[in-house]
């Protein structure tokens, strides 16, 4: 399994924007999405993703297969206070699309990924399928 990330390794364009807004985090651009920040560990039998999720309600997750990438996904809304009186000095907590793929390659099983939700943290099982070692054999020449 590569687990590569469909991500832009070279994005010009967010790396300029990054040089001239010194106070956004990388990954995250003006439009509200973010990538969430994965570790992937490899088993002995299997894969494991795990993604941090800060905000994010279980219900609001999504994680999607299809043609061989993996994909999570989730949205969290910001709630703006309504109130005439108060304003917003400092705002650092994330907002909006969180969004992150992955392909899978060859040699797991896409039929039985497992995935659990815990204080904030994804966690995906990504089993791998045994090999066969190729059959040697001798074959009868008539």
């Amino acid at each position: 399994m590569k687990l590569i990330p469909r991500d832009k390794l070279l994005d010009f364009d967010e790396i300029v924007e990054q040089f001239f807004n010194t106070s956004q985090d990388m990954g995250e651009s003006r439009s509200g999405f973010f990538t969430p920040r994965v570790d992937i560990h490899e088993r002995k039998d299997h894969y494991e993703v795990s993604a941090e999720m800060p905000g994010i309600r279980k219900e609001d997750l999504e994680v999607t297969l299809e043609d061989g990438v993996l994909t999570i996904e989730a949205e969290i809304n910001q709630t703006i206070p309504q109130d005439e009186d108060s304003r917003v000095l400092r705002q650092e907590r994330r907002y909006g699309k969180f969004s992150r793929s992955f392909n899978l390659g060859e040699g797991i099983d896409e039929n039985d990924i497992d995935a659990t939700f815990k204080d904030g943290v994804l966690t995906l099982t990504v089993p791998k399928v045994e090999h066969k070692k190729p059959v040697s054999h001798r074959i009868q020449i008539h």
